[in-house]
């Protein structure tokens, strides 16, 4: 597969994967020992479940999630006031050519997993599911 098709929207390279895995699991760690030394984020549990790199690797895209989803605009303002210096600590921290700009935005795949939970409970929902378990096959 070409790189013009990974530029166009398709899925994302082995070392767009590897780099944004790579990202990820070094963010937790500077997000844990505190590094930014924001008290914001020093009361705040953290969890970052994506990060998602540009084609050319100079964009990494930080999904963050406080524990228990509370405070989260006063979190990704913390996070964008050092986000200059997140990235420094990044760049001594892996070996790539170029140190990727970083960004930060709310995930919100916990709100859409909620969301089809709260549809499979509805009572039309399990009618229909009960239904089709009860046809033979």
């Amino acid at each position: 597969m070409s790189r013009l098709h990974h530029q166009q929207g398709g899925e994302p390279s082995q070392r767009m994967l590897r780099v944004a895995e790579l990202i990820r699991h070094t963010m937790s760690e500077l997000l844990v020992r505190s590094a930014a030394g924001d008290p914001i984020l020093e009361g705040q549990v953290v969890t970052i479940p994506e990060v998602r790199m540009s084609p050319d690797l100079k964009l990494a895209t930080i999904y963050i999630m406080p524990l228990g989803g509370k405070n989260i605009a006063d979190v990704l303002a913390a996070l964008d006031r050092h986000k200059k210096h997140l990235r420094g600590e990044l760049a001594q921290r892996i070996n790539l050519r170029f140190a990727p700009d970083i960004r930060f935005k709310a995930d919100r795949s916990f709100d859409y997993g909620a969301k089809i939970d709260a549809l499979f409970e509805l009572p039309e929902v399990k009618r229909d599911l009960g239904a089709k378990q009860e046809e033979p096959e």
